[in-house]
């Protein structure tokens, strides 16, 4: 199946899932062997306005393992003529010249959208904005989620953490709601819980979901533990105890023994590191497997344009 850019997970369904995850396992094989010769031709703009590690690295990693090439800017909103007043759409069709594809990283909502609408080679959107998506990221997530369980319907997803601005819940959630028999738990503070655009977009894909601030009542249930980041700098105060929320030995012993943990990274309090070596823990996993999914991504836009 054909597609020309990657600005949301909205724009996938199942059948063109399971083709990006046939062609990870491919990846997966091709990394193995040290890569492959087979894009030698392309060239891979980075174009990132915020900071990145795991998500710039891993597609600058993937694009060589293809055997292309990599330009590339950080903190492009400083190093980049738009310091100087130029729109992105300007930036974006100048760069277009200069490469096959751009992965962007924006620092507003929907700025991938934007870019997409004036770019002849295609855009990944790589995160824009508080509250926008991940796409990219949410779909080696629900790789991870398919590899360690060998399925994707039936399944009970707790969402934990900072939800609200979180682009990579938003975007995993729009995935989930493509499988039947899902049933989602939202838990943070109320000043962190999930917007309500995810909420009515589940209501018209009729998900079952609640909203919580506590793991208590629910841990015993689920089958995905998706943790992130508590961003407690953004309430200074806010009295709330983040040990609610917080995935330790006490919190392994009340989990299914097939269940699993997930964290789109960086952690900071959110996961203990006696949680590590838990074979439930599968975040280093999901990382790892960023870079399939990429190089996936990046064949399939070749492939199709």
């Amino acid at each position: 199946m054909k597609i020309n850019h990657i600005v949301e997970t909205q724009q996938f369904t199942q059948p063109l899932l399971m083709e990006l995850f046939d062609r990870a396992n491919l990846m997966k094989k091709i990394v193995a062997r040290g890569g492959t010769k087979d894009y030698e031709n392309k060239i891979m703009t980075s174009l990132f306005y915020q900071q990145s590690t795991r998500t710039r690295f891993s597609f600058e990693s993937a694009m060589y393992r293809l055997g292309g090439k990599v330009i590339t800017t950080e903190q492009a909103a400083f190093f980049s003529s738009e310091i100087t007043g130029e729109h992105l759409e300007d930036t974006i069709q100048i760069i277009a010249n200069y490469c096959d594809v751009i992965v962007l990283r924006h620092l507003e909502a929907g700025g991938a959208k934007r870019a997409a609408s004036v770019s002849p080679v295609p855009i990944i959107n790589a995160g824009d904005g508080a509250g926008g998506q991940h796409p990219t990221q949410g779909l080696l997530d629900l790789y991870t989620i398919f590899s360690e369980l060998h399925t994707l319907n039936g399944l009970n997803v707790a969402f934990v953490g900072s939800l609200d601005n979180g682009r990579t819940a938003r975007s995993l959630a729009y995935l989930l709601s493509k499988f039947s028999r899902i049933k989602l738990y939202f838990v943070a503070p109320k000043e962190m819980q999930i917007k309500p655009d995810i909420l009515e977009h589940l209501d018209e894909n009729n998900i079952i979901y609640t909203l919580s601030d506590s793991l208590e009542g629910i841990i015993d249930q689920i089958d995905v533990l998706y943790q992130t980041r508590f961003e407690v700098e953004r309430f200074p105060n806010v009295n709330f105890d983040y040990s609610k929320l917080k995935t330790d030995t006490s919190v392994l012993q009340k989990m299914k023994y097939d269940s699993i943990i997930m964290h789109p990274m960086p952690r900071d309090i959110e996961i203990s590191h006696s949680v590590d070596s838990d074979k439930r823990a599968a975040y280093f996993r999901q990382a790892k497997n960023g870079l399939y999914v990429r190089m996936a991504l990046l064949s399939m836009l070749f492939d199709g344009n």
